[in-house]
């Protein structure tokens, strides 16, 4: 019998644009999704999960695995597997019984963090080892499985993190770049009560985005006579960001407008909240989080009143600044402030937001400091 741990994340900056190829800036948690596991000496795969409202699932290890029902939580695992055997055929399966304390739908990559769990369970059990970089590749791709058009930033910080540290992610190519976390910084993570669904309404809303984001690059990128397979990043350093926008009012729509403008705005927010923290300005990083969450309101239209409610909370009860994290359309907020201020933040958190919605009584599972983890491994026997 085996244990992998793979940890949920919190992405501190950056949001809505790793699929656009531009850099972004998360970090693991302490929270994860755990798997015990033993090979099997069939391609035969089943799963149990400790959670009663996930029911048991079973499948073989092929290079195309049929997918359970939409919504069915084996998906993500289904994924993995998947992903894996068409890069090492012939490969066992394994049994595995998987719990989590990582909050479910909560913008916190609880299914990415399966995905790489399962994964690293079905590589230990046939004693396969694959480079890191190429893993986190591979997974990124491999997720699309279940539909939606994701960028690649979960599976990269769930493998690459390194404990105290958050990584800024560049892509095309892959590469983590870390940023020690000031000992006297905290983060805090509060859920809304709002899931953050990953099926049904909000994956196609997810996935309008990646489109119009797309079209938006295109129509900017012919206006300046540049290539139409431009690039983001390309884009933004072939001209000032004022000039993109100008560009871009002149020829958009107002929603692929807002949409590019969301885009190009938080790509210039992740070097600056890089440089922030690596400066120990809490001050900045916090002005950057509230910024960027105005964005993310506004310009991409992905917040919830509640997460809007969460987030000016967490200001007036002191934080340096707050902002959705994840997909939005509901899950979790991230807030920053100074350690001893912390408890606090919490605190009012849990008498203003958390108890007139008569959650109090679970406020802990809720609301938690979320301290820069390693990323996922396979623990010793």
């Amino acid at each position: 019998m085996h244990v992998v741990r793979a940890p949920g994340r919190v992405n501190l900056i950056g949001e809505h644009i790793d699929y656009c190829g531009l850099p972004v800036l998360p970090m693991a948690l302490r929270r994860s999704v755990r798997i015990a596991f033993h090979p099997r000496s069939d391609r035969e795969t089943r799963l149990v999960n400790r959670d009663p409202r996930f029911a048991p699932s079973a499948f073989a290890v092929n290079e195309s695995i049929a997918p359970a029902p939409a919504g069915d939580w084996s998906n993500y695992a289904r994924a993995a597997v998947g992903a894996v055997a068409r890069r090492f055929p012939d490969l066992r399966g394994v049994d595995a019984l998987v719990e989590s304390d990582l909050p479910i739908a909560a913008g916190l990559s609880s299914s990415s963090a399966l995905v790489v769990a399962m994964a690293l369970a079905i590589l230990h059990a046939n004693g396969v080892s694959v480079a890191s970089l190429e893993l986190m590749e591979l997974l990124g791709k491999g997720e699309r499985y279940v539909g939606t058009a994701g960028g690649g930033m979960d599976q990269a910080i769930i493998l690459g993190a390194r404990s105290g540290y958050a990584s800024r992610i560049d892509f095309h190519p892959l590469r983590l770049t870390p940023t020690a976390v000031p000992a006297d910084w905290q983060f805090i993570v509060a859920w809304s009560l709002v899931h953050a669904e990953k099926s049904g309404a909000a994956r196609q809303a997810y996935n309008e985005r990646t489109q119009q984001c797309d079209e938006a690059r295109r129509l900017v990128a012919a206006r300046l006579g540049q290539p139409a397979d431009i690039t983001y990043p390309a884009l933004l350093a072939a001209a000032p960001v004022e000039e993109l926008l100008q560009v871009a009012g002149a020829t958009l729509s107002g929603l692929l407008s807002r949409r590019f403008r969301h885009v190009v705005t938080e790509g210039t927010r992740v070097p600056q909240a890089e440089a922030a923290m690596a400066a120990r300005d809490l001050a900045a990083f916090g002005q950057l989080l509230d910024a960027s969450h105005r964005s993310l309101r506004d310009d991409y239209d992905v917040s919830h009143p509640e997460l809007d409610r969460l987030v000016a909370l967490a200001r007036e009860a002191g934080a340096a600044g707050a902002r959705l994290t994840g997909a939005g359309f509901g899950g979790s907020i991230v807030a920053l402030c100074r350690a001893e201020r912390a408890p606090g933040v919490m605190a009012a958190l849990g008498e203003r937001f958390y108890a007139p919605r008569g959650a109090a009584g679970d406020v802990g599972r809720h609301v938690f400091t979320a301290d820069p983890s390693a990323g996922a491994e396979v623990l010793p026997a």
